[in-house]
């Protein structure tokens, strides 16, 4: 299966064909641009349509090499050819997210050394774990003061898919090494320049102009060596 978002975080609609269907309802592609549920970021939704007929993407996730799609009304068939249209709202919103959440975890890690350990994307807010001892919370505010302004130079965001040698080469990607079975042979790289730079399959804008400003609106402990921050956007 073709992932088409790994290459275009933009791309809205796409021709695909059916491949196999399971139950009535989970439907493989040969392609796809939708987005399945993992790495904190939520699935996408949208519509396959197939000869007037629409066939609702309620879910996305993926199984092995394959993603599959959920749909709401059954009717499709293998072999049949569909036009798939992505909810691109709600996946634009995530992808303002994912990048501010790379721009934080950046912000953090070079205040405090803090690696991120986790993290949930949402509609309303979005949540960052962190392994971290304690917070200093008098920081906390310059932290989101740090994140606005990188946000405010407009920086162009850059996607690659490297070979594996040359991506373990990157200091922030060597130290996921063995996150990368040994068949693993390209490695998708997210580059914020001057910020960040580290392995990522996520969906993500292409400039940080983008992004609007976020604020942090509660930090807390949860558990031994891991702190959580939530932020949102400021409306």
């Amino acid at each position: 299966m073709e992932a088409l978002y790994l290459r275009d975080c933009y791309l809205k609609e796409f021709e695909a064909t059916v491949e196999s269907v399971k139950d009535g309802k989970y439907v493989v592609l040969d392609r796809t641009a939708f987005y399945p549920n993992s790495g904190g970021q939520p699935h996408d939704t949208g519509v396959l349509l197939k000869d007037g007929r629409e066939f609702p993407v309620i879910y996305a996730a993926r199984f092995g090499d394959a993603i599959s799609h959920e749909v709401s009304a059954p009717g499709l068939s293998s072999g049949d050819k569909v036009r798939g249209v992505v909810d691109w709202n709600r996946r634009y919103l995530f992808m303002k997210y994912h990048t501010a959440c790379h721009i934080l975890s950046a912000v953090i890690y070079n205040e405090t050394g803090a690696q991120i350990s986790g993290n949930q994307i949402g509609e309303d807010r979005t949540r960052v774990d962190f392994s971290l001892e304690d917070f200093d919370r008098d920081k906390i505010s310059s932290y989101e003061e740090k994140v606005n302004r990188i946000i405010d130079q407009k920086l162009q965001v850059s996607i690659d898919i490297l070979p594996r040698d040359e991506a373990l080469r990157i200091p922030s990607v060597v130290k996921l090494k063995d996150a990368f079975p040994p068949d693993i042979q390209e490695i998708r790289v997210i580059t914020i320049p001057g910020v960040d730079r580290q392995a990522c399959g996520g969906t993500h804008v292409s400039n940080t102009g983008e992004i609007p400003h976020i604020e942090i609106f509660k930090a807390e402990n949860k558990g031994k060596n891991n702190r959580r921050i939530y932020f949102r956007f400021r409306s």
